[in-house]
């Protein structure tokens, strides 16, 4: 592991077509030292074609090619591969803008207590841009919902610790599993306060396609199972599907003697 450096890790399936752009706006970056590892997921268009020809331009850049196995498993293979201190996920459709690193390290580099590090983010397709409304950042808002997107900076040692990204979790939103397992015994986090993330709407999105409520309800249990503890503490029971409601609810059925 490099002191100093960061790796960006970039897991691209079928994303040919904005990749280009993506690794364009990494290597803009203000930081340095950098590396920024592709990991190809088995895409089926000219996506590992290009990255491979990224890597021939750029010495920053290396690529990685696995069998399609999906997103958490990219991300885990690139942080397994990083010689960086640091990490960045970055999927290869979105952008960052070239001080978010710096601007990023300055804090996490400086201050051991921060595990975490956003800033302000933006929604843009081909013909509209719009702020990302982020709700602040408390562990018990966290246990509601997300409020962390997955281009976040960390160290990869505590990646590492916590096991990195939940490969048996196929329903989306990953990430949220990912920071509630991170952070929930500890470690604070930063929001930067300036927009440095670029989140790119497509039709053919994750997030479109796990937005239905089967999807919703399958995830709650999932995390429900998996991190009970922290929605003990956090929820006062378990995380319901008016997910607002869940500590209110609990709270009643406690006092009623039906949890």
């Amino acid at each position: 592991m490099t002191p100093g450096l960061i790796s960006v890790i970039v897991p691209c399936y079928n994303q040919g077509i904005y990749l280009k752009e993506t690794i364009q706006s990494a290597l803009a970056s203000t930081y340095r030292p950098l590396e920024i590892i592709i990991i190809n997921d088995g895409s089926t268009d000219h996506s590992l074609k290009l990255a491979k020809e990224l890597e021939a331009q750029h010495p920053e850049v290396r690529v990685l090619d696995q069998a399609n196995a999906g997103v958490t498993k990219a991300r885990n293979v690139g942080i397994a591969a990083a010689n960086g201190e640091y990490i960045l996920p970055l999927d290869g459709d979105d952008l960052i803008s070239a001080t978010y690193i710096e601007k990023g390290l300055g804090v996490l580099s400086t201050r051991p207590e921060v595990k975490v590090v956003y800033c302000q983010a933006e929604k843009f397709s081909a013909t509209a841009r719009k702020p990302w409304k982020l709700k602040p950042f408390s562990l018990q808002q966290l246990a509601k919902d997300n409020m962390i997107f997955v281009s976040a900076l960390f160290r990869k040692v505590d990646a590492l610790a916590v096991g990195g990204f939940s490969e048996d979790m196929q329903l989306g939103r990953e990430d949220w599993e990912f920071w509630i397992k991170l952070l929930k015994n500890g470690g604070e986090v930063v929001q930067l306060p300036e927009v440095g993330f670029f989140y790119r709407l497509t039709p053919t999105s994750k997030r479109k396609k796990t937005g239905g409520s089967q999807f919703k309800r399958a995830r709650i249990a999932y995390l429900n199972a998996k991190h009970a503890d922290f929605f003990e503490r956090e929820l006062n029971g378990p995380l319901r599907i008016q997910r607002s409601w869940s500590k209110p609810y609990n709270t009643l059925l406690k006092l009623f003697g039906k949890l």
